[in-house]
Parts: C-alpha cells; structure tokens; sequence
C-alpha cells in the first residue's frame, strides 16, 4: 500500500528533528505520491544514481594497473575503459524509458541491475584488453536503467521545484559516491589487485539490487502504463524532442557533461604529468567532487526559494569566466596542482548547480511521458556528453590545455543554447 504524503514526515519525530521534518515539507506538498518516506526515498534514489559514478571513478587510479596487466601500450587508450562504459550507459537509455513506461519501473530495474552484477563480474576475470572493454560497454548498457528509471520514478511522485529539491538531495548524497570512489579503488589497489575492484562493485549493486527489491513498491499506475509500439515510440520522442524546454535543456546538459566527462577519461593524466605522483589523484579528485556535492547542497536549500532559471542560469555565467582564466592559465604554461586543483572545483560547484535544474527543467512538460522522455533526454545528454568527453580526453597533449578549450566551449555553448531556449530572456521563466 502507498503512503500518502505524511508519512513522510512520520518516523521523523518531534523535537530537534521536527526542522528536517519542516524542511521537507515544502516537497511534499508538491508530491503525488511517495511510495516510501522522503528520506528513505531520496536515499534509495541516491544509491542507486551512484552505482554509475562507482563504476566510473573508482577505475581513475587502476587504469595504469589495468594497462600493464593487459598490455595497453598507450596512455590515452587506457581512457576507454571509461569510454567504453560511458557509450553504452547512453544509448542504452532509450530502450530502457519505453519500457519502464510499459512493464513499470521495478521489472525493468531489477533486470537491469541483476546484468550489471554479472557484467562486473566478467569484467573482473577478462584476459583481454577488448573483453574488458566489451564487458564495460555492457555494464553501461544495463546501469542506464538506473538513471533513466530514477528519474521517472522521482517524477511519478514529485514535479516541478520539489522535483527540483529531491533531485538535488539526491545528487548530494550521489556525490559521495565520487568524492569516495577513487579512495575505494585505492584502497583496494593496496591489498589487491585491480580486479577486485569490479568484484566489489558487483557485490555494492547485488546489495542495492535487494534493499529497492525489498522497499521499493510500483510508482507507476497500471492506468499510466503504455503499451510498445512505434507509433507510440515515436510520438513519445517526438514530443519531447519538440518541446522547448526539453530539448533545449537537454542539449546544454548535454555541452556541459562533454566537459565533465573529458575532466573523468583525462585527469588521471593530468595529475600526474603536474605532479610525478600518483597519489595524489585520490585527495585532488575529492576536493573537485566535494565541491559539486556542496553545489547540490546548496541548491537543495535555496532552489524553493531562488528558483531554478535564477541559480542555474547564473552558474552558467560564472562557469563561462572560470573557464576562461583556467584556459588564460594554460595557455600561458601556469598550471600548477593548485590551480588546477581550485578553478577545477569552481567549475564543478557550477556545473553542480546548472545541470541539477537543467535536468528538472527539461521534464517539467514530460509527466505524462515520464520514462520515454528521460530516456530520450539522457540518450542525448549522456551519448554526445561521451563523445565529446571522449576528443577531449584523446586530445590530452601533456598540458590543460585541451581540457579548458573544452570547458570554454562546452559553457559558451550551453550559454547560447539556454538563451535561445529561453528566448533570451535569463534567469526568469519565458
């Protein structure tokens, strides 16, 4: 049975918690349905957002152990290991919206977990480079799911800035997934060898597999629940592909993942070739991931009131000027670890607070499409985020360069297609 909108706020308590309670209040008025209570709810989505960015990151320091083991000769070929995972976890949307949209959110889940289980595990044993790389492209194929499938789920349940909210404590607690993650495989590297790593990360998504199997009710109304045909296909891509705010958002997400993802395949590189020490990745990689979780923070606590065009619109901008004196820095050969350390963590508090509403903004017309039209819009953000991430990454030549050519653009780009979007009016809805 559903709980109905108290009961999120029930298990709370009184007394110094009722502030957590009276802090969620303003989402759950905008809820429709909330199958478990809002913390339990955002924690569940939160974990399972964050199987993606385990399988991504925690590869960052094994990638020389993984070429040495299975005789990659070239340093920027290692990046596609990450690459490989990327492509998949993007086209694979697209097939998975439909059919949460038709079979629900948990059948489709579930398999799609239970794959990803098994895809870790043939990676771990592969004996080849290209079965690695084959055993990736799978795994991101069958993660996609969780990102398509958790958005839909939080949009059957909230809409507008509460979606906005929930997406945003989500990422907050997702982020730990990448501030963490390097030190897990770090970790592991200590004791064992890189193979491990994919054995762990198996047994992380079989134990979250259980915990959504066990709490996790149906979000979907059999009512909503669309039968497969292309006709319908069709109609739900072409729909979200021909509303303003969907695509338009969709697309400058998608600039600014090709950023995020060319930071990802690259860094591993350009901390070294800073510094000579493969050490410190794990510190340098924690404070830029901590500054896109305290992003998401702040965005969770001010987006009710500020609004999402406000916050989102004005991180693009300062995102535009931190890439330009990163790139300035550069190009003038004086990039230090510090510098790069810093500006990088400027850039990710800005990317934080811009995609977290860009996401919400591009489904706010898409509740009656929920599923199709996130797997469309991820299919977009994350498939073209991977190719441009992937040249980014491929053009590393020794120095930041390419990577802040890349930021500049990916910002400016996004810029332009907001202000489009918007009909250049920022900042206020149009």
């Amino acid at each position: 049975m559903r709980n109905n909108g108290g009961d999120a706020g029930r298990g709370i308590g009184h007394g110094p918690r009722m502030n957590l309670q009276q802090s969620v209040a303003p989402a759950v008025e905008e809820m429709s349905g909330a199958p478990l209570g809002f913390v339990e709810f955002v924690a569940l989505v939160a974990a399972l957002m964050a199987l993606t960015a385990l399988g991504i990151d925690s590869m960052l320091p094994a990638l020389p152990a993984i070429g040495q083991a299975l005789d990659v000769a070239g340093a920027n070929q290692r990046q596609f290991v990450i690459s490989a995972f990327l492509i998949g976890f993007g086209l694979a949307q697209l097939v998975h919206g439909p059919l949460a949209d038709r079979y629900g959110r948990r059948p489709v889940l579930v398999a799609a977990l239970s794959l990803y289980v098994v895809a870790n595990l043939v990676a771990a044993f592969s004996s080849s480079f290209v079965l690695l790389l084959i055993a990736r492209f799978v795994g991101g194929l069958a993660i996609a799911a969780s990102r398509v499938v958790t958005v839909a789920l939080v949009r059957d349940c909230y809409s507008g800035r509460a979606m906005a909210r929930v997406m945003s404590l989500a990422f907050m607690v997702f982020m730990a997934a990448p501030v963490l993650a390097p030190s897990f495989g770090e970790l592991i590297l200590l004791f064992a060898e890189w193979r491990l790593i994919f054995v762990m990360i198996a047994a992380v998504s079989a134990a979250i597999l259980i915990w959504f199997v066990i709490r996790m009710p149906e979000t979907l109304k059999p009512a909503d629940r669309t039968p497969l045909s292309i006709a319908r296909l069709v109609a739900g891509w072409r729909a979200t592909l021909v509303d303003r705010l969907s695509i338009g958002y969709t697309l400058a997400a998608a600039s600014l993942m090709g950023a995020l993802y060319g930071f990802i395949n690259s860094v591993q590189q350009i901390v070294f070739q800073l510094t000579q020490d493969q050490r410190l990745l794990v510190p340098v990689f924690m404070g830029v991931a901590s500054a896109m979780a305290l992003a998401n923070l702040l965005n969770s606590r001010i987006v009710m009131r500020v609004g999402m065009r406000r916050i989102s619109h004005g991180a693009l901008l300062v995102l535009v000027v931190v890439s330009a004196i990163h790139l300035v820095i550069a190009e003038a050969g004086a990039e230090t670890i510090w510098s790069f350390a810093i500006l990088q963590a400027m850039a990710m508090g800005c990317f934080g607070l811009a995609t977290a509403n860009f996401s919400s903004m591009a489904m706010a017309n898409m509740g009656h499409i929920a599923g199709t039209a996130s797997s469309v819009q991820g299919f977009i953000t994350v498939t073209a985020g991977a190719v441009l991430g992937a040249l980014i990454g491929q053009s590393f030549n020794g120095t930041t360069v390419p990577l802040y050519t890349g930021f500049m653009a990916a910002a400016l780009v996004a810029l332009a297609i907001v202000a489009v979007t918007e009909r250049g009016r920022l900042f206020r809805p149009t």
